[in-house]
């Protein structure tokens, strides 16, 4: 496919793989059967309690999908029967597909843990970028919900030919400054760490994957600080719910808040959690990092450089 790294979900515009999975009712169900349709294709688990929250959202979303021409679809690789009786509980009606683990379209979510979702445009084609965790996938099947299909005006162009960076920016682009408030509303500036190496993790307070990379990034702290690597976390939200976070996971470096998306909309990236690895001069080192498993490679990937570079100098 070309568009999908090991560490990001496919970009805007990509023809989303070909697919042909059972749904509960033992029919075959295949991409091809929601052409002309907006597909919302969310990875999903009744094994993950963030999944099964959102179910009954979805669920009270489906009427405005079926108005507005567009089509949620579930995909998940948990036993049929288990799903069959969540299913009636939570009152989804949408379609709930078998996938089986390492097949290409579960794959495409399988670094991303649950839920994850694409949303797909009447072609089959990404047309929004993968968003992670329950917080997100709400937000964007409620935008869909309340989206009405209208003609496009001449000259305007759709989301997949837009050229809004939606993917992070790239290695060697110049770190975007931002000067923002701490929890305790002091300014946090990226010039403060000019001549150290940053790594900025973007997070939201009711991302699940948030949390995993939350408690992971305070269990290496001492690990980073000895590195020389600093580490500034940019949590999306309510200040209160940002702190609270701060203090479950005993947080000792700073946390600054953006508004809505302001400073992921600089980085070209609308997804948590992601990082960047910033040199001391201020560039990107790294091409962005998507999900807690590829910011955790990022993170020990910098300290082992720096533990290497250490050596050598002593050497």
């Amino acid at each position: 496919m070309g568009a999908c790294t090991e560490d990001t979900g496919l970009s805007v515009g990509t023809q989303f793989p070909a697919f042909r999975y059972l749904d509960l009712a033992g029919r075959a169900v295949q991409l091809k059967d929601f052409a002309g349709k907006r597909t919302l294709l969310v990875s999903w688990s009744i094994q993950c309690s963030f999944c099964t929250a959102m179910a009954k959202d979805l669920a009270l979303l489906e009427d405005a999908f079926a108005k507005g021409k567009a089509q949620l679809v579930l995909l998940s690789a948990d036993d049929a029967s288990a799903i069959r009786e969540h299913s009636r509980q939570l009152g989804l009606k949408s379609p709930i597909l078998l996938g089986k683990e390492g097949t290409e379209a579960l794959e495409l979510f399988s670094d991303f843990g649950t839920p994850a979702a694409y949303l797909l445009d009447e072609q089959g084609r990404v047309a929004h970028p993968l968003v992670i965790g329950s917080d997100e996938v709400l937000r964007l099947a409620r935008q869909v919900a309340a989206e009405t299909p209208r003609t496009r005006l001449p000259g305007e162009r759709s989301l997949a030919e837009s050229k809004i960076e939606r993917n992070g920016l790239k290695a060697g682009t110049a770190a975007p400054a931002f000067s923002l408030p701490d929890l305790s509303g002091q300014k946090v500036s990226l010039k403060d760490y000019r001549g150290r190496k940053l790594l900025l993790v973007f997070t939201d307070p009711h991302c699940e994957p948030c949390d995993q990379i939350a408690s992971e990034l305070a269990r290496l702290r001492r690990q980073l600080q000895a590195s020389g690597l600093a580490l500034v976390m940019v949590g999306r939200g309510d200040a209160e719910e940002n702190r609270k976070k701060a203090e479950q996971h005993r947080f000792d470096f700073p946390v600054v808040l953006q508004r809505k998306w302001e400073l992921s909309k600089e980085y070209g990236i609308f997804a948590t959690p992601v990082a960047f690895l910033i040199s001391e001069e201020g560039v990107i080192e790294r091409d962005v990092a998507i999900g807690p498993d590829a910011i955790l490679k990022l993170a020990h990937r910098a300290v082992n450089h720096a533990s290497q570079l250490e050596e050598h100098i002593l050497s």
